[in-house]
């Protein structure tokens, strides 16, 4: 009976999936963000419950990737369809945001297969795409009009953004420790306390900023230990 826990965990997220696709098509954006969010947390909590039960398999680890493509892959592309509708100045331009999901594939093809990538990411991890996204919906039109003065145009540039760091040879830092204390952790913990911040004081829109800080801290710890 336990064996089926993690793969109902997981079942989980891919339904949390589905409904957050639904809703992002209907441009219930909140609804989308909260799917998404559900899914994140079924995504981590399937893991956890395999390794406590020691009943990790092949079939867990494939079910994992398909559920995070629908979640973190379909969803995200969704929420880019119906914001590039909205004001596209062409009927077929929105259909670009479904590359993402396509690329968003390829990135979790890859994860299973790549031996590197035990305690950090190559590549921007398909959770926090999927956050940056369904959080850009959020913001108030008039901060969005703001900050994205070309929409259409401005978002196809994102989607192709999106897709080259999700396969991209970038290494990204994890929230995985080896141990609690400080040293060593510097990075992540500073990370935390700024995400949590900044949660704080933008609530969820906050990970419009959160997602693109972690990408260029995750940057420029790579070029430093480059050099």
């Amino acid at each position: 009976m336990k064996k089926h826990i993690p793969n109902a965990i997981t079942c989980c997220n891919l339904v949390c999936g589905c409904i957050a696709t639904l809703y992002a098509f209907r441009g219930d954006y909140p609804a989308a963000f909260l799917f998404i969010v559900l899914g994140a947390a079924a995504d981590f909590l399937d893991g956890l419950a395999a390794r406590l039960l020691g009943v990790s398999s092949p079939v867990g680890k494939e079910l994992d990737s398909l559920a995070d493509d629908i979640t973190f892959g379909l969803a995200p592309s969704a929420i880019a369809f119906s914001l590039l509708a909205a004001d596209s100045p062409t009927p077929y331009l929105p259909y670009a945001a479904f590359l993402m999901a396509a690329f968003s594939a390829l990135r979790l093809a890859k994860f299973n297969l790549d031996e590197r990538q035990t305690l950090g990411f190559i590549g921007l991890p398909t959770p926090a795409n999927a956050l940056f996204w369904s959080a850009l919906a959020l913001l108030p039109g008039s901060v969005a009009d703001a900050a994205l003065p070309h929409r259409p145009w401005v978002l196809v540039a994102l989607v192709a953004l999106s897709c080259w760091l999700l396969v991209c040879e970038v290494p990204m830092f994890a929230l995985k420790f080896k141990h609690y204390g400080l040293r060593g952790n510097e990075v992540r913990y500073g990370f935390i306390l700024f995400s949590a911040a900044a949660l704080i004081v933008g609530g969820r829109s906050a990970f419009v900023a959160i997602v693109p800080c972690y990408v260029v801290l995750s940057v420029f710890l790579w070029l430093i230990k480059n050099k």
